[in-house]
């Protein structure tokens, strides 16, 4: 019974210093986060459009916002966050689907970043317990996709 009770009080103080820890860390990482650099993109395909703002935080880590102007269904607006691996950006679009959406969708999106363009490619999405990703192992196709982002100013 002993052993059971000191098991419980080591437990329970492990869980509560190991929660206080936690803490610490994410408001090292909210003064980390702050934006170094701002591009601001726009890509055209057909009649369809797309702004995107890109931050770069001093962490390392991207943010922003895209919004994306489809010619025959609602547009789609949102954030996003994620990261730069190589020349690809990596990250995970969380967004609205036209003016009346009650839902938020998130979905991954990569970047190649070419010749100062980003090109969305496309790839195969799956998803597993309500988060979606690229399937491992298949490739992105970076020639299939319809936006090609140049820079612009920004606003």
């Amino acid at each position: 019974m002993k052993k059971n009770l000191l098991f419980l009080a080591v437990a329970l103080s492990a869980l509560t210093f190991g929660c206080g820890q936690n803490g610490e860390k994410k408001e090292t990482a909210k003064t980390k986060d702050d934006v170094t650099n701002s591009s601001c993109y726009q890509a055209k395909y057909e009649t369809e459009s797309a702004d995107l703002k890109l931050n770069t935080l001093a962490s390392g880590k991207v943010s922003g916002t895209l919004l994306i102007n489809y010619a025959d269904k609602p547009k789609n607006d949102g954030f996003f966050t994620g990261e730069l691996k190589g020349d690809t950006l990596f990250v995970d679009y969380s967004f609205k689907v036209g003016t009346d959406s009650v839902g938020t969708y998130t979905n991954p999106l990569a970047f190649l970043k070419k010749d100062g363009k980003l090109i969305m490619g496309v790839g195969q999405i799956e998803t597993t317990l309500g988060r979606s990703y690229f399937v491992k192992g298949k490739p992105i196709n970076f020639e299939a996709g319809k936006f090609i982002f140049e820079p612009k100013d920004c606003k």
